[in-house]
């Protein structure tokens, strides 16, 4: 079928190019990847590779041309095919008309500023609507101030223990500047964000967006109130901290992990509410920094939606670093006691105490909606998360949802992937998203990832599998860099030798698990990865060692 070539947008800031040099003519078949021309875009440029294997059926751009991307390039087909429909009159209607849809979107956290991207990427006009920080919670209070402060704890404990491998220090915990690095670091990316919004010609408004109806907006300011319209509006608001009515929570020593990000000194004990992910980091980062830890989990162990052996590892660094977990443990109450508090617990109907200079309450979060007045709009929700399909469509037309909101999984790049997805369909494009190469990181010492099946859910489906193990005391980089603790493995379908999953806890897992992500998304097998020379000696060997494993064959295992 005859297919419309279009000028690839090669770099976030280009709009248009001039085409300078053709490689193929009228006629000649082209195979994927093939160069086809050069384009010259102000003080850079690039090339122009094939998606498509085919015939040039016919050029519409020739040398010297200007274009704006998106503009049609080149027809391709089979020979003979006929392909008039796709000459350009009605290829610049279809741009015109996308040239003419405003997108209206409501919150500038990860989801919300790429799909913002996307969408002015394909000829959308666009408002983004920010009530309080671009770059949202992940970039201001989350993901990326916490990474920032587990840096600055891994070092610091690489310092502590340099003895062993011929560094002798003595270092000193400066936290003062431990928070000025972060800040610095988060405004760096905030400012990064905020010049790729620019650079999109996508208009920012600062305000609280709630709906009037389903076509209009109320969008509140420091200079008042105003009504606006969009043709289609993406509403990706975000997530806050959940409240549980515990005696006591609104203690003064109670912090969430927002406030946790901004303390002026260390504490010299914390009392951690929740072992989850959010929980687990915190405690990592401060136990590091000399604070006396005791987590609190009311279920049976720590990060319950990551693989038990991995989280094992985890629990011995944190205890090693002198922090105390309890878990199946209920809080009952919280005693404000001047400069501290104290956590009254119950394990197995025996209660006890935990007293600390901070409490930090880590028990998940919530879709940000109250503010929305979604009822006015009739969009439908559960308890304040949005319901959508695939396509991130909600139940009004030209209304789609994404990220936290939607009560799914709260993870900054699912909000992103969302975002894309629900860009392309608001502007006519058919996409969809799917969660099948999600990964799940926690940056723990050493770091936890896992995507796709692990053991545990492959026998909840009730799938035939097989486990690749492998141990990274096996692996060269390993040792070197923590001694080798950690494992991959890898799960495969036992008869098509398929990758269902794989899970990783070690040096840089969060990185790698990258791989096993591809894989899955390639629909690859066990044979493809050994296939694949892994680079020596790297960390990332151990998934190839993990995957010959699962083949029966390890050869360091």
């Amino acid at each position: 079928m005859a297919k419309l070539l279009t000028l690839p947008k090669l770099s976030v800031v280009m709009k248009e190019g001039k085409i300078i040099n053709w490689y193929f003519n009228e006629g000649d078949k082209i195979k994927k990847g093939d160069v086809l021309y050069d384009v010259e875009a102000g003080k850079m440029g690039g090339s122009a590779e094939s998606e498509d294997e085919g015939t040039i059926l016919k050029i519409l751009a020739n040398i010297g041309d200007k274009l704006k991307c998106g503009e049609p390039v080149a027809i391709i087909g089979e020979p003979g095919e006929s392909f008039e429909e796709l000459i350009p009159v009605k290829a610049e209607a279809t741009e015109e008309a996308a040239k003419k849809t405003t997108v209206a979107v409501i919150g500038g956290g990860p989801g919300g500023y790429v799909a913002a991207i996307r969408a002015a990427q394909l000829g959308a006009e666009v408002t983004l609507i920010e009530k309080q920080h671009i770059g949202g919670t992940c970039l201001n209070e989350g993901c990326i101030p916490t990474k920032a402060l587990l840096h600055s704890a891994e070092v610091l404990e690489e310092a502590k223990n340099g003895a062993g491998i011929g560094v002798i220090a003595e270092p000193k915990l400066d936290f003062i500047k431990v928070m000025e690095n972060k800040n610095a670091v988060v405004n760096r990316l905030v400012n990064g964000v905020k010049g790729l919004l620019s650079n999109n010609d996508i208009k920012v408004i600062d305000g609280e967006a709630s709906f009037k109806d389903k076509t209009t907006l109320i969008i509140k300011t420091v200079d008042g109130e105003q009504e606006f319209k969009a043709d289609k509006y993406i509403i990706a608001s975000g997530s806050v901290p959940a409240v549980v009515p515990i005696e006591g929570i609104n203690s003064p020593q109670c912090i969430d992990s927002t406030a946790a990000l901004s303390l002026d000194k260390v504490p010299k004990s914390m009392a951690v509410i929740g072992g989850g992910v959010i929980g687990v980091e915190m405690a990592t980062a401060y136990s590091a920094f000399g604070t006396k830890i005791t987590i609190i989990e009311m279920l049976p162990r720590l990060v319950m939606n990551m693989d038990e052996d991995m989280v094992k590892l985890a629990e011995k660094s944190l205890i090693k670093n002198n922090a105390d977990i309890l878990t199946s443990t209920k809080v009952v109450s919280i005693e404000d006691k001047g400069e501290t508090a104290v956590v009254n617990v119950e394990k197995d109907g025996v209660k006890s105490t935990v007293e600390a200079e901070k409490v930090l309450v880590c028990i998940g979060r919530k879709p940000a909606t109250v503010a929305l007045n979604l009822d006015a709009a009739g969009i439908e929700n559960e308890r304040g998360a949005i319901k959508v399909n695939d396509a991130m469509e909600t139940n009004i037309r030209n209304i789609y949802a994404i990220g936290d909101c939607t009560g799914g999984i709260m993870l900054a790049h699912v909000a992103s992937a969302q975002g894309e997805t629900a860009a392309e369909n608001a502007m006519g494009h058919d996409s969809t998203f799917s969660a099948k190469t999600n990964p799940a990181c926690v940056y723990t010492q050493p770091e936890m990832a896992s995507v796709g099946y692990d053991e545990e859910k492959a026998k909840k489906a009730g799938i035939a599998y097989t486990v690749g193990y492998f141990n990274l005391g096996g692996n060269g980089k390993s040792i070197i860099m923590n001694g080798g603790e950690g494992f991959v493995k890898i799960i495969a379908h036992s008869r098509s030798k398929k990758i269902l999953g794989m899970q990783m806890v070690g040096p840089r897992a969060t990185d790698i698990i990258a791989e096993g992500a591809l894989a899955i998304s390639m629909n690859a097998g066990i044979e493809d990865i050994i296939k694949t020379i892994h680079a020596h000696p790297t960390v990332g060997e151990a998934v190839r060692e993990a995957a010959l494993s699962a083949d029966g064959r390890a050869i360091h295992g």
